[in-house]
């Protein structure tokens, strides 16, 4: 094809642009293109969607309603006949319309030739002037396209159809506009990209005491990225050059590196190592975006959604209390800074003040949240304040990058409030299981104190001879038998059981069992126990002996049978606070006690007829029992009580103890509820004393809901037990509280130091009168001691927990100083984690 000159191709272009056909048009030859549909109705106002088409040995072919552009290459199309009359025909392809995508992008990769003298500017301007014409999507990729034209050398054809009408020359203009918008915005988000993925790189490798300034150059050797990937992984990755001169230097550590992030599972596509060393921006900008979210975002998990989403759900549900924030997405919802001096509230609200700020101060806002998270809680500031606030959809990439690490900052952080808040409660946990023991006590001795005095105040009481004398110390002693005695069974009874949930207490958190003192021992009560009853029946033997009267025979009948069921009531009594062992064992020892109860009320049945013959033959006294009807009555039903009581414990605690996710002051209070919204003690809650217990724990529900909770908590039966409760409220919450995560928690607390100061407890928000407890009763610290803390008061936290540990650490053949010998592992404190080779963060 003869080849255009610069003047020629200039006075065509302009003649192009104004709707003129050029003098030297007539003169060209044409090739022509490939036969396709014929144009729409419309003329040559018409403005039709722009169509390319191109083919191996055919031109590439831009086609509106008034005009053509025609590209071919030399090379690759081969030469065209020219056509049969030397004006410019109008082919079908040149008027054909096509709406696909993928004709535009075939037109802004056709290659073209023109001389060389002219081949720079009029390639440029060709392909300017073509994708100004183009839809608004080949439009903005016309600065890209441009420079790809240049070094070609092309040949520009135009079939003229008509004047351009000024209504397309004002959509030109527009589309140009916006070609160059879009570009300029994508450059700006390449920018702040970079920026931003430098300032996380540097974070990375400030361990090494290295940094990169420009990106792109920086990693081009590939030294930096194997330096990078053996910070992140925390592993060698062998031999490399670590000063490469030649271009295969470069290239062998740029595939070690990606070599390396294949073997780890992380997916690539299209990056080779060629494009690190030549420096594709996109491409270098793409690795480094795959290995933040590999690295920084990948382990963000909320409610097992991804980690982008679950970085947005945490973002949305700490900002959810504040009106004048509402986060969407990780873009423009970050423009006024409020979003991020939210979280600072939420999280430290000793550090900003959300109401006192000035909501319409976009920059200030934000760059107050930068400076406080930067210099208080140690986030690097990846992102300047204009990044965000100057520009009205700030780069989402960035943006997750920075909040990441906010994201982890304050994980971290809850993580030590965490520890601190076991800490509190098993010092309440404990405080509950020492107020019992206390209270065991206290009780025991005014227990053991007035029965002796009660034992001494009959030896020493004398007989006037009389019958008044001896029947009003008959009514004085019945009158004993009535009350203070039953107070005092009553007593006995409760310190039994109070002993054995004591001891149940702490074999359910593997706490060391408790051992009373000598005088308030279980045996001791008995040995007083039984003087008192051998007192008593001497001195209703006394009574009786002034007032006997006949039928010694109903007497004796009488005396035989309630002794025989004091006796079983009593085995049973004895039975019940001579319980020790597994849980599982007493349980089942406790229901045959049960069952046997059963006999007792038919036997108790005789008892009373006998009773009534008595009444009947107006006997007043019995020589031969201490006991009553009445009396045996009330014992068995204590002993009813006593065994629904600790069966009910019994069962009460296996569930306890398999609900190992709840704290020990969630279980004791879900059982304290209730027990008290169980009114007849049978181990169950009727519907509305369900709802009333669910009401006291601050759960309320509408009647249809609470029938329904209770319905499918019931298993469709009319009442609840205690397991069934305490599952249902499993539901709300739950948590695990042991003597081994105690000790955990303690040394998170210290910071993997052997001691640990009233400072470190109070930076765990552990609360004063907490820390007072703790100090009290935690010995001093002896060994050695870190500078920062000398002149502070040091407390040995591991023979503290060592004595509170059950001694089945014995029977598992485990040293008594394991808490001290794990304080020699390697420190694994929140402060040293992501050290890299020794190397300070």
């Amino acid at each position: 094809m003869t080849g255009c000159t610069r003047a020629s191709t200039r006075s065509w272009w302009s003649s192009w642009r104004s709707g003129v056909p050029s003098p030297s048009a007539s003169v060209r030859q044409w090739r022509q293109p490939p036969q396709g549909p014929t144009v729409p109705p419309g003329g040559a106002h018409h403005r039709s969607p722009a169509t390319w088409n191109t083919c191996n040995g055919s031109p590439v072919v831009y086609s509106s309603s008034n005009h053509n552009l025609v590209f071919s290459d030399d090379d690759d199309c081969g030469s065209a006949s020219p056509p049969a009359s030397s004006k410019p025909a109008r082919s079908p392809a040149a008027s054909s319309v096509s709406t696909s995508a993928s004709g535009v992008d075939s037109c802004l990769s056709a290659r073209c030739s023109l001389p060389s003298s002219t081949r720079p500017h009029q390639a440029e301007q060709a392909a300017q002037q073509g994708a100004a014409c183009c839809t608004t999507a080949a439009v903005r990729q016309r600065q890209q396209i441009a420079v790809g034209l240049q070094g070609k050398r092309f040949i520009v054809e135009a079939l003229v159809q008509g004047p351009v009408a000024p209504a397309q020359r004002q959509q030109h203009a527009l589309d140009e506009g916006l070609a160059r918008m879009a570009f300029a915005e994508q450059q700006r988000w390449i920018t702040v990209q970079q920026k931003t993925f430098t300032k996380w790189l540097n974070t990375k490798l400030v361990a090494r005491n290295l940094e990169i300034k420009d990106l792109v150059a920086d990693l081009s050797d590939g030294v930096m990225l194997i330096h990078l990937m053996e910070c992140l992984s925390n592993e060698s990755l062998g031999r490399y050059a670590s000063k490469p001169k030649m271009r295969v230097q470069k290239f062998e550590n740029a595939n070690l590196s990606l070599d390396f992030i294949k073997a780890r599972g992380i997916q690539m596509t299209n990056i080779g190592a060629e494009d690190i060393v030549d420096g594709n921006r996109k491409i270098v900008l793409g690795l480094i975006w795959t290995l933040i979210l590999r690295f920084t975002i990948s382990d963000i998990n909320e409610e097992g959604m991804s980690a982008k989403e679950g970085l947005l759900l945490w973002c949305q549900r700490k900002t959810a209390c504040y009106d004048e924030v509402e986060v969407r997405d990780f873009s423009a919802s970050w423009n006024d800074g409020l979003a991020f001096c939210a979280l600072l509230d939420i999280h430290r609200p000793d550090l900003i003040d959300f109401d006192a700020l000035d909501k319409s101060d976009h920059r200030g806002n934000m760059q107050l949240a930068f400076d406080i998270a930067h210099e208080e809680i140690g986030i690097p500031k990846l992102l300047d304040v204009e990044d965000v606030c100057d520009v009205p959809k700030p780069d989402e990439r960035s943006l997750m990058t920075y909040i990441a690490y906010w994201f982890h900052a304050f994980s971290q952080m809850e993580k030590v409030e965490n520890a601190g808040r076991r800490v509190e409660k098993f010092v309440n946990n404990m405080q509950g299981a020492w107020e019992m023991q206390s209270a065991y006590e206290r009780r025991m001795r005014d227990l053991l104190k007035i029965i002796r005095s009660q034992v001494e105040h009959w030896q020493t009481s004398q007989f006037e001879g009389t019958y008044a004398d001896a029947k009003s110390k008959a009514n004085e002693f019945a009158g004993y038998r009535r009350g203070q005695k039953r107070d005092w069974v009553a007593e006995k009874s409760d310190l039994a059981t109070l002993l054995g949930n004591i001891k149940t207490k702490l074999g359910t958190y593997r706490l060391r069992p408790y051992d009373p003192p000598a005088d308030v021992r279980q045996d001791v009560l008995e040995r007083d126990w039984a003087t008192l009853t051998r007192t008593e029946m001497t001195r209703a033997q006394l009574i009786n002996e002034t007032i006997r009267d006949i039928k010694n025979g109903l007497r004796k009948s009488f005396a035989d049978k309630a002794n025989d069921f004091a006796m079983a009531l009593n085995t049973i009594q004895m039975a019940i606070s001579g319980l020790d062992g597994d849980v599982e064992d007493q349980l089942h020892h406790v229901r045959k006690l049960s069952d046997n109860l059963a006999p007792l009320d038919r036997y108790l049945e005789t008892i009373a007829a006998v009773d009534a013959k008595c009444q009947e033959a107006n006997i007043e006294e019995n020589d031969f029992t201490t006991y009553t009807y009445e009396e045996l009555s009330y014992e068995l039903g204590l002993v009813k009580s006593s065994v629904q009581k600790k069966l009910s414990f019994l069962e009460n605690q296996m569930v306890a103890r398999a609900m190992t996710n709840l704290t020990p002051i969630q279980l004791e209070e879900f059982e304290s509820v209730f027990r008290h919204f169980d009114r007849d003690d049978s181990n169950s809650l009727q519907e509305l004393e369900f709802s009333a217990a669910l009401a006291s724990l601050g759960l309320v529900f509408s009647e249809d809901e609470m029938h329904d909770y209770f319905v499918d908590t019931s298993n469709g039966r009319d009442y609840v037990t205690f397991e069934q409760f305490i599952r249902f409220m499993v539901d709300v919450t739950e948590d695990q509280n042991t003597a081994e995560q105690v000790y955990q928690s303690f040394r998170e607390v210290a910071d993997g130091k052997p001691y640990v100061t009233e400072m470190d407890l109070r930076h765990s928000l552990v609360p004063d009168e907490v820390i007072d407890q703790l100090v009290e009763m935690m010995p001093s610290h002896k060994g050695p001691d870190m500078s920062e803390d000398r002149g502070q008061p040091q407390y040995d936290y591991i023979s503290f927990m060592e004595k509170l540990i059950n001694e089945e650490r014995e029977q598992e053949d485990v040293p008594s100083g394991v808490l001290q010998d794990r304080t020699n592992v390697g420190d694994t404190s929140p402060r040293n984690v992501g050290k890299v080779n020794g190397a300070g963060g």
